[in-house]
C-alpha cells in the first residue's frame, strides 16, 4: 500500500452511513463476543459520540476508515479508529499511529486509547509501544509515554 496515498479529512454528516457501515463491519463480532449491545441505536451513539473530533481516511478517493483523535494539553486520546477489513493488514493502522506518536514526541504528550480485550488490534498497540495501565470488565485503557 503507497500511503501517500492515503489523504485524511473531518468527518461530515454526509459521511454517517459510511461509519455506520463500517462500524459494523469492523465491530460487530468484537462486541458480540465481548456481550455487549450491538443495536442500530448503539452503533449510532457511538458513531456521533465526539462527533467532532472525526476524521475519514480516504485511499485513492475511497473512504477506508474513521480516526476519531481529541487533543489535549495534557494527552492526546485516539477515540476510535477504525479500517475497513478489506484494508486492514497491510501496515495501514501502524502507519496511522506511528504519525500520530511522531506528532505527540514533539511536546512528549502521552497518547490513550481504550480497546477491547478481545480485538486483534490489541496487538498492533502493544507492537507500537502502548502499554496497559488499567482494565474494566471488557478493555484495556492504554497509554504510550515518552
Amino acid at each position: 500500500m503507497d500511503f501517500s496515498l492515503l489523504t485524511i479529512r473531518k468527518a461530515t454528516e454526509n459521511d454517517i452511513d459510511f461509519l455506520a457501515d463500517l462500524r459494523v463491519k469492523t465491530m460487530n463480532e468484537h462486541l458480540t463476543n465481548s456481550g455487549l449491545l450491538i443495536d442500530k441505536d448503539s452503533h449510532v451513539q457511538r458513531i456521533l459520540y465526539k462527533f467532532e473530533v472525526a476524521n475519514i481516511l480516504i485511499y485513492k478517493e475511497t473512504k477506508i476508515g474513521l480516526l476519531k483523535i481529541q487533543y489535549r494539553k495534557t494527552e492526546i486520546e485516539i477515540i476510535q479508529l477504525q479500517i475497513h477489513p478489506a484494508f486492514q493488514g497491510n501496515g495501514l493502522g501502524r502507519y496511522i499511529l506511528n504519525m500520530i506518536i511522531e506528532e505527540a514526541s514533539l511536546t512528549k504528550t502521552p497518547i490513550t486509547l481504550s480497546v477491547l480485550k478481545i480485538n486483534p488490534a490489541l496487538k498492533l498497540y502493544l507492537r507500537t509501544g502502548f502499554k496497559i495501565v488499567e482494565e474494566n470488565e471488557h478493555s484495556f485503557i492504554m497509554k504510550f509515554c515518552y
